[in-house]
């Protein structure tokens, strides 16, 4: 992994605020992010998807199977609203199999989302801009499916034991619409983020590789390895070294804050 291209005092910023309290059950939190310097930005997998305004277009981002680069401009500002996890088909209107890993939302939403991108470009403040964009699911209206719901905060256990009223076979094929891919797919994606949430004192030497993976059910560190090489392109050692590099709390979010060379250049 590279180094970033400016000093530390210049790295990204990235923030998230809890939902408001009506849209609780279809939002996972709002957010406004920085870049900081010019870079492929890597979103790392988590089973959600965004509504994001990078001041130009209003897009929908999904992350589920493998990290997603995407090139961000010097000092360009981001918004976004997290969908949260088995709610975003309901919200969209689409199933999320059938969604491609970006997606202009105009190309869902007609004009609701073109009028929307309007009032976003009118708007340079962040505050106001995760306002519009908190409307804007609120005039969906979309009820997900509890039953999802229930079997996503389920899934700390086995598949197999989610009894939320549906077979598994059924189940997976509800997954598949609401969250697009099955249950244990989504598993991995989970157990994944809750690694990245202990990179902090992986790097500060309070926690070890080893003990780590044990800790969340891998069958190994070469298991916990796999997975992350898989799911971020970059070993666990990589990951706990931009860590250690920028004395920052882990990325429990899905944005890495290292720059990743790369030859492939796609705005959001």
């Amino acid at each position: 992994m590279g180094v970033p291209l400016r000093p530390v005092a210049a790295r990204s910023v990235y923030r998230e605020v809890a939902p408001p309290p009506a849209l609780a059950d279809v939002l996972a939190c709002g957010w406004h992010g920085q870049t900081g310097w010019a870079r492929p930005l890597r979103v790392l997998p988590d089973g959600c998807a965004d509504l994001v305004w990078d001041g130009e277009a209003l897009t929908v981002v999904v992350t589920l199977g493998a990290p997603l680069r995407l090139w961000v401009p010097a000092s360009a500002s981001r918004v976004g609203v997290r969908l949260r996890c088995g709610a975003a088909a309901a919200v969209l209107g689409t199933s999320m199999a059938e969604l491609p890993a970006v997606t202009r939302l105009g190309d869902l939403w007609g004009a609701d989302a073109r009028r929307a991108e309007e009032a976003l470009a009118r708007t340079p403040d962040p505050l106001a801009q995760r306002g519009i964009l908190e409307t804007l699911v609120a005039r969906r209206n979309g009820v997900p499916d509890r039953r999802v719901l229930a079997a996503v905060q389920a899934l700390g256990t086995r598949t197999s034991d989610i009894a939320v009223g549906l077979s598994e076979r059924s189940l997976r094929r509800h997954f598949v619409h609401a969250v697009g891919a099955g249950p244990k797919q989504l598993q991995r994606v989970r157990r994944f983020q809750r690694f990245l949430r202990l990179l902090e004192p992986l790097a500060a030497g309070r926690a070890s590789l080893a003990g780590v993976a044990a800790g969340l059910g891998y069958a190994d560190q070469s298991h916990l390895g796999r997975e992350c090489r898989r799911l971020s392109g970059s070993s666990p050692a990589a990951l706990v070294r931009v860590a250690e590099k920028f004395q920052t709390p882990a990325p429990a979010t899905r944005h890495d804050r290292a720059h990743v060379p790369s030859h492939h250049r796609r705005p959001r």
